[in-house]
């Protein structure tokens, strides 16, 4: 006992602060007392018959690695009351007042004081624990009191779960302050009633004037435009130049108006249903549309403010916002990129059901797509369409997805403005502090149904009957603005009339025009790019490069750094390199591919690579990060060009997500046209799980939203045996996507080819899609080898002839793509068949038709032309040339017979069925029939 006899005399503040440092982070303090506290806590927890801890008048006793220790009375209530303490900053979320239309969910165990070991007697006492929330020594009553304020009022806070005691420091001395209540001026009171009038008219000006017609009203969560007013502007005064931002429809045209300034003019004219001025796009609904502005705030600064389009798919403008943002910070911002700030704006049901946001949240700080920090706004109107969030989320909450990067959540009552503000001023400032995420819940509710059309009495008729007697938010604030004196009973009426006034001017101004104009979105990026049809994407684009810097280039990502150790293989591989560029001249893909990217580093391009094994290369061939044998230090030589580095060469391993980073890396291309962006899939139909990203955005954003974008896509194909889910990149359903002027898509087979293709991405002066079927087995195959003078002097070709044919000789003409050709070719060889001639077709869309019937043309003799394809006949690229080349109708077809799979998965079947194919195309006399049959 003599141990611990101290406990009787040292002053008990020194004690609450230490086991308050205890609660917060058990390591932080030293293991003895760690020790102690754990015995304390384990005695309080067990029932009195184990003798664990002894309560008495004067005092108890509790074991301590097995020696009984007497704890004074007083100090075990102090130690009582920090536990109680700490259950307000655990648990008060789920006890607040958070929810202006429904009662709130019981939960148990709740707070009462009789669960921490204290009573009613307790309450007139004074304890040194209220030192630790800022009050000093306190009676139980008044810390009761103040943490009722701060944890159980209009902001319940999550963040007990962070890891750094530090934050939680932060977080708890920013709470501590006025009991986590905001104390603004008049004049900010005054500001936030305003910018809620804006919000309130500018919906029931729309309600009135365009009837029926769906807008997504804000109706019911109208504090996110103060808060997304305060955000910014404090965020200018904190030093942030960029914001982007992401939202779905609910809202949106509202943000749009009071926030991003887009003239309500513009709106109207959307709702009118007006033709548009420009024919190279077909437009989209009004409230998926993207903005770019400037605004310059209170304080004169100016920033420059993006909204980004969005699909009806909600979450996926969530990566594709994180890319934006990582783009700009790249790009310009380099020296602090908390400059650009992403701000998400999220529905309830949406960030709960769509596992997207679990891919962005998990990406927040990984190098490859730092952000440094989100904020992430939620406008909970506690519905899904129809579907009550008891029925959305088995969570206790749509943002307990914070929890995966320890982010702080604050839950807030969307109708108390004030607090909406206050929260929204502490996700700023803790975003600039520690550039990470941060999460507001802003719970609200949904004035209308799903649209302004549906009718939500039918499944949820008790919460509408209250919504339908509920005072929207601008009429609460301003009632109590009244009631403190700070304006008149007329002063609510007269911003209404201000504002009302304003719009039906441009209401009236709006019917005066014609047609809508569809105004670019971040046009400063895209200054001198154009936009083309089909026409231009077939025209040459010059993709030469000088030989003697291509010389340059070669010799600096051929050679090791001499002071440093790589394995034995790492290094033969680059010395292969160095050789086969500088002796043998046959150069093969990856080196093809690597001087591609060194040529655009050295004219001072970017380069940004990422998907799931990108730096080594899915299939070992790549290599383009190199780690040393002992440390595991990083040499990447493509950023170790010396004097010809112009650029930087940006390459990360994904997380393994599709979805998610597909869509982050189309949002960087969006933002930087001067980086060639390159996203790849480890198997080819591995893209399958970011269908959406390349339905929504890839395929029809230029037509939808005026966006170019110049992605590129790596798909690697090719039937090899290796089952369904590695063969096939499902060229079909790209193919099918393809329309007009919306992509390309390209099957090459030379290192050369792929040089040429990837420069020319580059050099165009627009900016397409780019889907590329990349090869598996081609990139060691001998005979996929190309000269450096073919890099340097040539061009990317469409469609390569056979130039070792003889003209008059051929009977058979041959179209295929791809890998396939060298399996047609072996077979030729094989039969040693002089009078059949393989074409490549390198490009298929946009499909250079003119050149395919030039080749046709030229073999006049050729009285069986074939479409030679590895894929089944409802795969690969048959259907396509179908619609696309009259011509192909006649064709003979060589193909797969039908299937569901893509391909066989025994590799012996797989083998027989692809040998099938290659005689069919050599013997037209064998039976080829679409039909199914039993064989297999």
């Amino acid at each position: 006992m003599d141990k611990y006899s101290f406990l009787n005399a040292a002053h008990t503040s020194f004690f609450a602060e230490l086991y308050d440092r205890y609660l917060t982070n058990p390591d932080s303090i030293e293991p003895s007392w760690r020790a102690f506290f754990q015995g304390f806590d384990f005695g309080l927890e067990s029932s009195l018959d184990e003798l664990d801890i002894d309560t008495s008048k004067d005092g108890g006793l509790t074991k301590v690695n097995g020696q009984m220790v007497e704890v004074p009375l007083s100090l075990q209530k102090e130690f009582q009351v920090i536990r109680l303490i700490d259950g307000y900053r655990s648990r008060g979320h789920l006890f607040t007042k958070t929810n202006p239309v429904r009662e709130r969910r019981k939960y148990s165990p709740t707070l009462d004081i009789e669960n921490f070991g204290l009573n009613e007697n307790d309450l007139e006492t004074v304890f040194d624990a209220g030192s630790i929330i800022g009050l000093g020594p306190s009676k139980l009553k008044d810390i009761i009191s103040h943490l009722e304020r701060i944890y159980c009022d209009a902001i319940g806070v999550e963040y007990m779960y962070i890891r750094s005691p530090e934050r939680i420091q932060w977080i708890q001395d920013w709470l501590n302050v006025n009991d986590n209540h905001p104390n603004f001026t008049a004049e900010e009171k005054k500001n936030i009633l305003r910018k809620l009038n804006e919000a309130v008219s500018f919906e029931s000006f729309l309600h009135t004037k365009y009837v029926g017609q769906k807008r997504f009203s804000l109706e019911g969560g109208e504090s996110l435009i103060p808060a997304l007013d305060v955000i910014m502007e404090k965020a200018a005064e904190a030093g942030v130049k960029q914001f982007v931002m992401g939202m779905a429809h609910r809202g949106r045209l509202n943000v749009l108006t009071n926030i991003f300034g887009k003239s309500p003019k513009d709106i109207f004219s959307e709702f009118d249903g007006k033709d548009y001025e420009e024919t190279i796009f077909d437009g989209d609904v009004k409230y998926h549309l993207g903005w770019t502005s400037r605004r310059e705030t209170d304080s004169g600064r100016v920033i420059n403010m993006n909204i980004a389009p969005n699909p009806s798919h909600l979450e996926t403008v969530s990566a594709v916002v994180e890319g934006i943002a990582r783009a700009k910070q790249d790009r310009s911002h380099q020296e602090n990129a908390s400059e650009v700030l992403p701000i998400l704006v999220h529905g309830d049901a949406a960030i709960a059901g769509q596992g997207v946001v679990y891919e962005v949240v998990q990406m927040a700080q990984l190098d490859g797509y730092r952000t440094e920090g989100t904020i992430h706004i939620v406008v909970n109107n506690q519905i899904g369409f129809t579907t009550n969030y008891l029925d959305a989320r088995s969570s206790t909450y749509c943002t307990d997805v914070a929890k995966v990067t320890l982010s702080p959540v604050l839950h807030v009552n969307a109708d108390d403005a004030e607090a909406v503000v206050h929260a929204s001023i502490f996700a700023l400032e803790y975003r600039m502090r520690y550039k990470c995420d941060v999460f507001l819940d802003l719970l609200g509710y949904r004035k209308y149904g799903h649209n302004e059309g549906d009718e939500p009495k039918f499944t949820q008729p008790v919460l509408y009957k209250a919504i339908s007697k509920h005072k929207n938010p601008r009429d609460i604030y301003a009632e109590k603005l009244i009631s403190e004196g700070i304006i008149d009973e007329g002063y609510p009426k007269q911003l209404e009339e201000e504002y009302k006034s304003r719009l039906e001017e441009d209401l009236l101004d709006s019917r005066k025009v014609e047609k809508t104009r569809i105004t670019p979105f971040m046009q400063d990026e895209w200054e001198g790019f154009k936009q083309v049809t089909e026409e231009a994407m077939l025209n040459l684009v010059e993709t030469s490069y000088d030989l003697k810097k291509l010389d340059e280039v070669a010799e600096s990502i051929t050679k090791l750094p001499e002071d440093k150790k790589f394995l034995r293989k790492l290094v033969r591989l680059v010395e292969s390199r160095h050789k086969m560029y500088f002796e043998d001249n046959k150069l093969d893909w990856a080196m093809g591919e690597l001087l591609a990217y060194a040529s655009l580093l050295e004219e001072g391009y970017d380069v940004r690579m990422t998907g799931q094994d990108v730096e080594r290369g899915t299939f070992s061939h790549r290599h383009a990060v190199i780690k040393t044998e002992m440390h595991e230090e990083e040499v990447v030589l493509l950023n170790e060009m010396g004097k010809n580095q112009n650029g930087t060469f940006h390459i990360y391993n994904s997380l393994l997500s599709e979805y998610g980073v597909m869509g982050f890396d189309y949002g960087y291309a969006m933002a930087s046209p001067k980086t060639l962006t390159i996203w790849e899939a480890q198997f080819g139909d591995f893209s399958n799980g970011a269908q959406i990203v390349i339905d929504q955005y890839i395929s029809a954003a230029e037509d939808k939203w005026k966006l170019q974008n110049g992605l590129v896509l790596f798909l690697p194909h090719g039937y090899e045996g290796q089952g369904a889910e590695h063969s096939s990149a499902r060229m079909e359903r790209y193919l099918q996507l393809c329309a007009k002027d919306n992509m390309f898509v390209a099957d090459v087979t030379t290192p050369a080819n792929m040089f040429h293709l990837l420069r020319r991405q580059m050099k165009a002066n627009f900016r397409k899609p780019l889907v590329v079927f990349t090869p598996k087995s081609l990139l060691r195959h001998p005979k996929v080898v190309s000269t450096k003078e073919e890099m340097a002097h040539g061009s990317f070709q469409m469609l390569i002839d056979d130039e070792t044919a003889d003209v008059s000789k051929i009977k058979m003409l041959v179209f295929c793509t791809g890998k396939f050709y060298y399996d047609l070719l072996a077979k030729r060889e094989e039969l040693d068949r002089d009078d059949v001639a393989l074409v490549r077709l390198e490009q298929l869309f946009p499909l250079p038709a003119e050149q395919m019937r030039a080749i046709m043309k030229k073999y006049k003799n050729a009285d069986d032309v074939v479409w030679a394809q590895e894929e089944p006949r409802n795969m690969g690229a048959w259907g396509f040339l179908l619609m696309h080349l009259e011509e192909a109708k006649s064709f003979r077809v060589c193909s797969r017979r039908f299937y569901g799979a893509p391909a066989a998965g025994s590799a012996i079947r797989s083998q027989r069925r692809h040998a099938q194919v290659i005689e069919y195309v050599f013997d037209k006399t064998k039976d080829n029939t679409v039909r199914r049959t039993n064989k297999a």
